[in-house]
């Protein structure tokens, strides 16, 4: 049975809610302020963005989990804090230097959504920052500090895919959350040419194939 236009428009309103909250909390985060303030300014922010700019539609799974969404909450806060304070202590630190890589992470996900998402998460994190994206073969690239064998670098690429599986488990489709499963089962170490990191002479671009 064809829907009214006021049962699309309340489906509509009803997939595109995550979003809202998440530029919200985007706004916020990025000011650093958790606050009414910051909340009704990044609201207005939102308005904005969703109503005024003639933006594409984004179509979104229409799946939340609130459990999974606190969870990827709690542990999003946890590792903004344990990143500070890790990267006060390298700076600090003068008996060696931190060293750093460039690293390439490709996404187990074909969403841009969620590949946003990662992107985001993983340069909210003292220590890590994107430089560089490929859309097509669905790849991060990241500045990392603190690395300095092949080891640091499949950590850092195993925290870029916790954090992908957190965001799909909170708001990826079911299709979506079957993948990352099939994949996280799957997964071995890889010891082929480029899983290294460029930079402290390493490389680590060509590692994402």
């Amino acid at each position: 049975m064809p829907q009214s236009p006021v049962r699309r428009a309340a489906a509509t309103a009803w997939r595109q809610l995550p979003f809202f909250v998440w530029l919200i909390a985007l706004w916020m985060l990025l000011w650093g302020q958790f606050t009414w303030l910051a909340f009704l300014t990044g609201l207005v922010a939102a308005l904005v963005v969703t109503r005024v700019f003639r933006l594409p539609p984004v179509e979104l799974s229409g799946r939340v989990n609130l459990w999974w969404g606190f969870v990827f909450v709690v542990e999003f806060l946890v590792a903004v804090v344990h990143g500070s304070l890790l990267v006060a202590w390298q700076v600090l630190d003068f008996r060696r230097q931190p060293g750093g890589a460039i690293i390439a992470v490709q996404l187990r996900t074909d969403d841009d959504l969620i590949m946003t998402h990662v992107g985001v998460t993983a340069s909210l994190i003292p220590g890590s920052l994107i430089v560089e994206t490929d859309r097509d073969r669905r790849i991060l690239y990241l500045h990392v500090i603190g690395v300095r064998n092949d080891a640091d670098v499949e950590k850092q690429r195993a925290s870029v895919h916790h954090w992908e599986a957190r965001i799909v488990r909170a708001v990826g489709s079911r299709a979506q959350l079957q993948a990352v499963r099939t994949d996280a089962a799957t997964r071995r170490p890889s010891t082929g040419p480029g899983t290294g990191a460029r930079g402290s002479g390493t490389e680590s671009r060509g590692g994402a194939r």
